[in-house]
């Protein structure tokens, strides 16, 4: 039910990880999981250090975009810093939503540094029974409003 947007778009997720945290004009990516789970998709963000303010999340059509910020943490007093490895700044996600998925009852829900949005399927998209009466057509005005004509 998700789209892929691009047949580059491992390489470009690699590539943003390489060349360090992003900024607002250059987001990086952030890891994510998507799988079916009963009536709805599931989309998992790993956020960690991330509060849930500092999370946007906008659905326009069925382009879905995800973006968080983690700033570095306040210290007080004087403080060097002797191993920084933890990324700071903007990551950032898009995702193509099929149309068969429900954009306007997104849940989202965040604990321990994972962001879940959960997307149901939308009604016309679920598998449904067609029932069939026998002695009736299918065509304009056929098994309609029969009428008898008498001469």
């Amino acid at each position: 039910m998700l789209m892929r947007t691009g047949p580059f778009r491992e390489l470009d997720r690699l590539a943003q990880q390489l060349t360090g945290p992003g900024t607002w004009s250059r987001p990086s990516a952030m890891p994510m999981d998507a799988y079916r789970e009963g009536d709805e998709y599931v989309v998992a963000f790993d956020l960690p250090g991330v509060s849930a303010e500092a999370i946007g999340i906008d659905v326009e059509r069925n382009m879905l975009k995800v973006k968080a910020e983690r700033r570095p943490v306040a210290k007080a007093g004087e403080v060097q810093m002797e191993l920084s490895e933890r990324p700071l700044g903007v990551f950032s996600r898009q995702i193509v939503l099929a149309d068969t998925l429900d954009t306007e009852r997104i849940r989202a829900g965040y604990d321990a540094g994972v962001l879940t949005l959960r997307i149901p399927i939308a009604e016309r998209a679920k598998p449904r029974k067609v029932s069939v009466v026998a002695g009736v057509g299918v065509g304009v005005g056929v098994g309609v409003g029969r009428r008898e004509i008498s001469g």
